[in-house]
């Protein structure tokens, strides 16, 4: 079978990362420190020998595609399906806000529960569902591609465990895989049944930039 890659990358930091608040569907652009690491991802990518560039259409992750796209002049193609977890009445909140004003719908989101729908949002299942739709549609379409997604932590997280098989219908509350902003995660495919993880939250492209806290722009 012809040897499939797939790239899931989180996007640069963002403004509303800085500030620690939720970013979910809203339109953050990334912040200085963003652009320099969405750059030097770039960089560390331009080898990989990409065929394709697909990304969250929401701008920040937008923003961190755009100079892997200039270098290889290769189109981004934006889709609705890799956003972020619509997070509701909790955009644009501080985590502290969000404990105090929403409690119920903030103990479920940092506890995992995963069919739990934030108020005015969805569920990690909503989510789960629209990403593996769309990604199960590029894989098909696209064996012994090098295939790169811009995309977001709980994307990145919930993609994650559902290529590895660790989550299904019965799944009810799941582990949290923190990746960092501009973090790589690399997988290989020879087929759908055949998966393996290469590398999760690949940080060193990063170091001259955030230095030796690899989590310094979370």
């Amino acid at each position: 079978m012809k040897l499939t890659r797939l790239f899931l990358v989180r996007h640069g930091q963002s403004e509303k990362n800085a500030e620690r608040r939720f970013g979910g569907h809203s339109a953050t652009p990334l912040s200085a420190l963003g652009k320099r690491q969405a750059l030097a991802t770039a960089k560390a990518l331009e080898k990989e020998r990409i065929d394709l560039i697909f990304s969250s259409d929401l701008v920040r992750a937008v923003q961190t595609a755009e100079p892997l796209s200039k270098l290889l002049k290769v189109e981004v193609q934006k889709t609705q399906a890799f956003r972020e977890r619509n997070v509701g009445v909790l955009e644009g909140l501080t985590f502290e806000e969000a404990a105090q004003k929403y409690p119920e719908d903030y103990q479920a989101l940092i506890t995992r529960d995963f069919l739990h729908v934030i108020k005015n949002g969805e569920s990690y299942f909503q989510l789960l569902q629209r990403v593996s739709t769309k990604l199960e549609q590029i894989l098909a379409e696209n064996e012994g591609k090098n295939i790169v997604i811009f995309t977001h932590t709980g994307v990145i997280c919930f993609t994650s465990l559902y290529l590895l098989g660790a989550i299904n219908e019965n799944t009810k509350n799941t582990p949290w895989l923190v990746t960092s902003n501009c973090g790589i995660c690399k997988f290989e495919f020879r087929g759908r049944k055949n998966v393996r993880l290469l590398a999760f939250n690949e940080t060193s492209h990063l170091e001259k930039i955030t230095g030796n806290d690899a989590f310094a722009s979370k």
